[in-house]
């Protein structure tokens, strides 16, 4: 046997490069990384390849490192929506700041267990600071906590269940709950429900105004007769930023009915949260602090890679009551009494030191220049919005609230539907800028979602001249 652990161990121990070889490595991968942001400004927003590498499988041997960057350079950044450029323009897009990536090279490089703060104590209290921070942001209470999960839907999914046990709902029930909600309501929020085993939940779809707005004149009659008819007004969903259009809810007049009727009021603020540190869009969120949960997307307007979002929620205790459990096996665990574990307010237990990518790039750089981007992106959507409504034949959608907006070209004759379908498809194929549609009660809308920190006047420019170019294109034929 003794002879058999020899043998492997000087297998495995090529899984730990030597010195040597990991400064080499290194560097190749920085080159490699840092040409990828050399030729962002001039490279496409959205690449087809017309002819994909499948993939070969993993084997025995191994692979040099010079053929695998030129594969990621090649089948991967190279094809499909180049996330990380300024031309990106469609969904609601990220970011990607250089200090996340080192961020996140330490904390893999460390490989610490942020989920639980007896073994890894200073990434529990980094964590837990920044949810105190984004509380404090968004005007809850000293005592209110949170988690940093992967993006928007998990933090939906935490606040729908932990919204369920608050309210001390039973399966018998399930059927007479009632969620209002507005069809521009992302539609996490009721994969959120399904998967929360409310699937039987009724949905009460609030209508929407012209500017894409919750219209609550009529909330409170609806939760009036649903009471009356037998049914449980269980949660009310306002958006800070939908994302369709990016338009912000009343969110103080549904959060007075709210609390008046007892109901778990949530604001999804995943894409819009952030611009909260601007004093403008602090005055029209108002309100916002009565909620229960807010879930906040930091991989949105605050520009880091994907798979950083974050939930808060007032109440601690049914935070727990949702989501803490133990095990025989942690009980050498040691908490403490100031800190929360991660593990205990979400679905994770296995837990990326997802804090470290966040952390970082705040510290470093400050909240100025995070302000003045989000400052800088509102502008660039109004900036967008009042040129092409200039030119004669577009159609524009209500004044943006935030970062995103939407047009339309209305041809002389023919259906303005299928125009514009053929005028985003031929803007995608171009490739320089990328962008996304949306169909809204029939009406099919070419949406611009400035919210990349790359994104700068000089694309918006190139947007609009793009636009031009494709529509004169279509016209002539």
């Amino acid at each position: 046997m003794i002879d058999k652990i020899k043998s492997l161990e000087i297998i495995a121990r090529l899984l730990e490069p030597d010195k040597e070889s990991q400064a080499t490595l290194t560097q190749k991968v920085l080159n490699h990384a840092s040409s990828f942001m050399e030729e962002l400004d001039d490279a496409n927003a959205f690449f087809q390849n017309p002819e994909p590498n499948n993939q070969e499988t993993v084997s025995e041997e191994p692979s040099s490192i010079d053929d695998l960057l030129h594969f990621i350079g090649k089948e991967i950044e190279k094809d499909g929506i180049n996330a990380a450029s300024g031309g990106h323009m469609g969904y609601v897009p990220g970011g990607g700041l250089y200090p996340s990536a080192l961020g996140d090279y330490l904390a893999a490089i460390s490989n610490k267990y942020a989920g639980i703060y007896f073994p890894a104590p200073g990434a529990a209290r980094m964590e837990n600071m920044l949810i105190r921070w984004m509380n404090e942001l968004m005007g809850f209470p000293s005592n209110a906590t949170g988690n940093l999960t992967s993006g928007g839907s998990i933090s939906n999914l935490i606040a729908v269940v932990t919204a369920r046990e608050a309210k001390e709902v039973k399966a018998k029930d399930f059927d007479k709950l009632v969620v209002y909600l507005s069809d521009q309501t992302h539609h996490s929020i009721q994969k959120a429900l399904r998967i929360a085993g409310l699937g039987e939940a009724q949905l009460r779809y609030l209508p929407i105004d012209d500017s894409f707005k919750v219209d609550v004149s009529n909330l409170e009659k609806y939760i009036l007769k649903d009471k009356a008819s037998g049914l449980i007004p269980f949660f009310i969903n306002a958006s800070l930023g939908t994302t369709n259009t990016g338009t912000i809810d009343p969110i103080e007049e549904i959060s007075t009915i709210a609390q008046k009727h007892e109901i778990w009021f949530h604001v999804d603020a995943a894409y819009g949260g952030f611009f909260r540190m601007l004093p403008e869009i602090q005055k029209c969120t108002k309100g916002i602090e009565k909620a229960d949960s807010i879930t906040l997307d930091p991989h949105k307007s605050l520009f880091l890679p994907f798979g950083t979002g974050a939930v808060l929620i007032k109440d601690l205790t049914s935070l727990y009551k949702a989501h803490r459990y133990t095990a025989d096996y942690l009980q050498d665990l040691v908490d403490s009494d100031s800190e929360v574990n991660a593990a205990d307010v979400s679905p994770e237990l296995t837990k990326h030191f997802r804090g470290l990518r966040m952390w970082l790039p705040l510290k470093l750089f400050g909240l100025k220049p995070f302000r003045a981007a989000l400052e800088e992106k509102m502008l660039l959507a109004r900036y967008f919005r009042q040129q092409v409504e200039s030119v004669e034949g577009f159609e524009v959608g209500p004044d943006p609230d935030l970062s995103i907006t939407v047009f339309r070209y209305v041809p002389l004759s023919g259906d303005a539907n299928a125009f514009n379908e053929k005028l985003i498809k031929a803007i995608q194929d171009d490739g320089r800028i990328f962008l996304s549609s949306t169909m809204i009660h029939g009406v099919f809308w070419i949406r611009v979602a400035i919210v990349v920190f790359r994104t700068h006047r000089s694309k918006v420019d190139l947007l609009l001249k793009i636009v031009q170019e494709k529509v004169n294109e279509l016209s002539e034929k």
